[in-house]
């Protein structure tokens, strides 16, 4: 067996395989309410048929000012629950584990609405200037993410994805670039890591399944965070208990990307060594040598693909074809899998 269709296991939920399908924003919440549609059925339950072996769905508001867009999905209201309940109820009959991504766009919101923000700092020329968080309003956002996984318990997800990277609240809050606060939540790494650190002693404190965080690990300005800051992050939550950390870069402030295949591992592969944590890899992975390479050379645990599962919805089957290895297919599939 490869080592990309072994099983591994976090905290009694055992994903069948190190294929994980990174959450996307699919913008297809067309009532604005932040409820699950039948595309969102059809997208993640055609993964689950194509054996992945853990499906993330989008990013999931914990409040409606934290939508990147009005069509974002949500988890800020008990009515989201039903929903998604009924969405991993069918993924789950696949064999497939779920996880659903907590997010809070903050400054990156596209709102009609007031956005909000640890400092008053617009991302660009073209976009709003965020209202700078009073210390009630901090509280009411760690609140809200307690409450969010409340809900994602409530709706059988598997594992949970605190969304701290790609310059979204979290990250603002993370970053030197984004976060000019003279308060306890502002200055030095320590102090901009209190809001992440508060928000998953609060989810901890109802949710004991596993627990992965992503993160921006290089920000693509000599201003940002350093590695030894994200390094220095990544061992706070190893130290609280984060189960897998989800290792992506870039979204901070606008600048300069050139991707390249695996332009991400390397610091997923230092993070994984120096923090003792498992990792996620991200980041133009697309063929099955390629994931198979990083997981058996221990650069990574899971491989999260992207746009190779738009693509493809059985992606998985494509890459065992590439490695030699027979992947079982669901039984309505069996006549075409060979």
């Amino acid at each position: 067996m490869t080592k990309l269709f072994s099983p591994i296991d976090f905290k009694g939920i055992k994903l069948k395989n190190r294929i994980t399908m990174s959450s996307m924003c699919m913008y297809s919440c067309v009532e604005q309410d932040g409820k699950i549609t039948p595309f969102h059925e059809t997208h993640y339950i055609s993964r689950a048929a194509g054996q992945v072996g853990l499906i993330l769905t989008e990013a999931a508001a914990v409040q409606p000012e934290g939508r990147i867009s009005h069509e974002d999905l949500g988890i800020w209201h008990d009515n989201h629950i039903e929903g998604l309940k009924r969405l991993n109820e069918r993924i789950h009959s696949y064999g497939s584990a779920t996880g659903i991504q907590l997010a809070h766009a903050g400054r990156k919101a596209r709102l009609d609405s007031a956005i909000y923000a640890p400092s008053p700092l617009a991302f660009n020329e073209s976009s709003k200037t965020p209202t700078e968080m009073t210390i009630e309003d901090i509280e009411e956002a760690i609140e809200a993410f307690k409450n969010g996984a409340k809900r994602a318990k409530e709706a059988d997800f598997d594992i949970i994805e605190i969304h701290a990277a790609h310059g979204y609240l979290i990250n603002q809050f993370l970053s030197p670039l984004t976060n000019q606060r003279e308060d306890e939540y502002g200055g030095g790494p320590e102090n901009r890591y209190r809001f992440l650190s508060q928000i998953i002693d609060s989810i901890k404190s109802i949710w004991n399944g596993p627990l992965f965080v992503r993160i921006s690990t290089d920000e693509y300005n000599e201003q940002g965070n350093t590695l030894k800051n994200i390094l220095y992050f990544s061992k706070q939550m190893k130290q609280q208990g984060i189960d897998l950390i989800d290792c992506s870069s870039g979204g901070v402030v606008p600048a300069s990307i050139s991707p390249y295949p695996g332009y991400q591992i390397k610091r997923c592969e230092t993070i994984k060594r120096e923090a003792s944590v498992a990792t996620g890899a991200v980041g133009l992975i697309t063929s099955g040598i390629q994931a198979e390479e990083i997981v058996q050379n221990d650069r990574a645990d899971l491989v999260f693909v992207a746009r190779a599962l738009l693509r493809n919805p059985y992606w998985a089957k494509t890459a065992a074809d590439e490695l030699g290895h027979s992947l079982e297919p669901i039984k309505q599939y069996e006549r075409g899998w060979n």
